[in-house]
């Protein structure tokens, strides 16, 4: 398990102080942890995947259809997402799927039966995973239990939570997109991520997720049916860095291991757009959850663009802004 702890959700109404301890503990030491007894049975986690693949292999002109609806925040995207860290965009493809208003931006049942039906109930098992996991984080930093669940409401319209599906292209035809060796060969560069914190899920004998710990990469390698979770930085924000949001990357495969796509689940939790995230003894002042990422997305756009200055070879194609503003990027798609 490399260290990481492994926070166990069984008996969850009986166990909340317990587990809201062990979970502190995990998310200050390295801010990953896996989460096992979370009640999302295997088959959905397998179903949902199976759905993602169905997706993926749609031809190119179908997915287009779905294109990227930034302040929807969903919708698919291809080689668009930038990391400061490299000066390139990750390696993949992926789908974005919000709670509210972007049904339009779904396939079809023609196109992929049940996709609709088996996204709404993988979502909702991981909102209710999320919810226990907020509970606990409240005891935790002691604010009221209540206090992270009102923060991400997924029935109010400014919801950011959403469920990202991934595919990584096979290492074959990649090139290396690093631009030093510090870095390493990547699929997905260094980065932290704003948000509360993530659930992520990867198939069986498809390794690659590090996290830097300790001067060091440390590979996460969770069996099938954990999760992995990732703290980011509203909820440090609120923790008064308390909590710590560590640097991660996907790393190519090496040359013994699994060589083709790599598929990934990562469930978004972000406070609601009107939410304001106030720590109480360094980050006082308030700031709405919208108006956070939009620094973040600001402070992201102009690490790229140094990047690129200082890389001249990188791709600018999806941070140029015709009307001379900082690009709307969807929340959940901004990394630092």
């Amino acid at each position: 398990m490399n260290g990481f702890l492994r926070i166990d959700l069984s008996d969850f109404d009986n166990r909340k102080e317990e587990i809201a301890k062990d979970l502190m503990k995990a998310a200050s030491e390295h801010g990953f942890f896996y989460v096992v007894n979370h009640e999302i049975p295997v088959k959905d986690i397998r179903a949902m995947f199976n759905t993602s693949h169905s997706f993926f292999d749609l031809p190119e002109n179908v997915k287009e259809n779905y294109p990227l609806d930034y302040p929807r925040n969903a919708g698919w995207e291809k080689v668009s997402q930038i990391r400061p860290s490299t000066g390139v965009a990750d390696l993949k493809e992926s789908i974005q799927l919000s709670f509210h208003n972007a049904s339009d931006l779904r396939p079809t049942e023609t196109e992929v039966p049940g996709f609709n039906n088996t996204a709404e109930n993988f979502m909702e098992q991981c909102n209710n995973v999320s919810q226990q996991l907020l509970i606990c984080f409240a005891i935790g930093l002691g604010f009221p239990h209540d206090f992270f669940t009102r923060c991400h409401d997924i029935s109010q319209p400014d919801c950011l939570n959403s469920l990202r599906c991934m595919r990584y292209f096979e290492h074959k035809s990649q090139k290396n997109q690093t631009k030093s060796s510090k870095i390493g060969a990547c699929r997905v560069g260094a980065h932290n991520d704003i948000n509360t914190f993530s659930l992520l899920f990867q198939q069986p004998g498809q390794d690659g997720l590090e996290v830097y710990h300790d001067n060091n990469w440390t590979a996460v390698t969770p069996e099938e049916g954990e999760l992995v979770c990732n703290v980011g930085h509203m909820i440090v924000r609120w923790s008064d860095d308390r909590l710590q949001s560590n640097l991660h990357r996907v790393r190519n495969p090496t040359s013994d291991e699994y060589q083709g796509p790599r598929y990934a689940l990562e469930y978004i939790n972000e406070a609601n757009r009107s939410v304001i995230i106030q720590g109480r003894t360094k980050y006082t002042k308030p700031i709405t959850a919208g108006e956070f990422l939009m620094i973040a997305m600001e402070k992201n756009y102009k690490a790229i663009k140094a990047s690129q200055t200082t890389n001249p070879s990188s791709s600018t194609t999806t941070v140029t802004s015709t009307s001379g503003e900082t690009p709307m990027t969807p929340p959940a798609m901004v990394s630092v």
